[in-house]
């Protein structure tokens, strides 16, 4: 048992402590991709020989940090591989790591649904339960040609070697940083829409600043309203270009606010997710030729120098959380 599969229990209004319980994750293993927006895989291998522990003694020393440090815990699921891994996180819970040993693999899967497996949807559960085909156990005995008939060659031979406990997958490094979220959260819920706005405003500054250090741009921003009654609201926006402008962000971040119509909501915190991160050198840029748009592109410039000299507050708004 190698691979982690980490879900934090993370309150609604904290998805921003994932970044910091990601670095945790790294403090074990550099191979550690995240699944946002509340979990992520983590390869021990080699930190298996180097600790002199197995994956699971490992798993409970992250449980205990996690505690310590942000007062989070988690469930973890750990197999050979992360797909069965993350088969196995489901029957985790808070406090227990469910884990999958690499010789029981097959009796692992054997009475489990089809769904259970990562990326097999309720159309395909269908057809398959349609031949009797509604067990692991049962896909993995099927001859080949029967599934390939029903799901397709590519699909039908996935499926078969999945069920069959055969786990292809990688841990992918350093996908942490296909996305960026930061959280502005009120002290008192929040009725006043201009408040709403400067909380939008501050946060788009943040996230276009972060963009920028890494040398990154977004394609999609999401905006995440939590309300006082603890439900939420999500929204996404494709930008109109890859952008790691402060201005563009903050005009697509209003633009989604000022379409929810939010009336005398009350407002705990407002959440943005720059997404579909790629690098800077690598996107087009539409040239203006607007002077107030380039003004503003030399005067982020400085604010990056400011930031990087004295620290993000010097620039920055405050968090509105007391």
């Amino acid at each position: 048992m190698t691979i982690l599969c980490v879900r934090f229990q993370l309150p609604p209004m904290y998805e921003a402590a994932l970044p910091g319980l990601l670095g945790l994750l790294e403090e074990f293993t550099p191979v550690v991709e995240a699944l946002p927006p509340d979990g992520a895989l983590a390869d021990l291998r080699g930190a298996e020989r180097y600790f002199g522990r197995d994956a699971v003694e490992l798993a409970s020393v992250i449980r205990v940090r996690a505690l310590a440090r942000y007062g989070v815990d988690c469930a973890i699921g750990a197999g050979p591989g992360p797909m069965l891994a993350r088969v196995a996180l489901r029957e985790a819970r808070p406090g227990v790591t469910r884990a999958v040993p690499a010789d029981a693999v097959a009796e692992f899967l054997a009475g489990k649904p089809v769904t259970a497996l990562p990326g097999v949807g309720a159309a395909t559960a269908r057809t398959l339960d349609e031949y009797g085909l509604d067990t692991l156990g049962r896909v993995a005995a099927a001859p080949l040609s029967t599934l390939q008939r029903l799901i397709g060659a590519r699909a039908g031979r996935e499926l078969r070697e999945k069920a069959s406990g055969v786990d292809r997958g990688r841990v992918v490094p350093n996908a942490v940083s296909r996305s960026l979220v930061t959280e502005r959260t009120f002290s008192l819920d929040e009725l006043d829409p201009d408040r709403h706005r400067r909380a939008l405003l501050s946060a788009t500054e943040e996230i276009g600043a972060r963009l920028r250090a890494v040398e990154k741009v977004c394609r999609t921003l999401t905006l995440t309203v939590r309300y006082a009654d603890r439900s939420a609201t999500t929204r996404s926006r494709a930008l109109r270009e890859p952008t790691a402008h402060s201005a563009a962000l903050t005009r697509t971040a209003y633009g989604m606010y000022e379409a929810l119509g939010l009336q005398r909501a009350r407002v705990r915190a407002l959440a943005l997710r720059a997404e579909d991160l790629t690098p800077a050198d690598r996107a087009a840029h539409q040239l203006t030729f607007d002077p107030v748009d380039e003004k503003t592109r030399r005067l982020e410039e400085t604010a990056d120098r400011a930031r990087a000299k004295f620290g993000p507050h010097a620039v920055f708004p405050g968090t509105l959380a007391a």
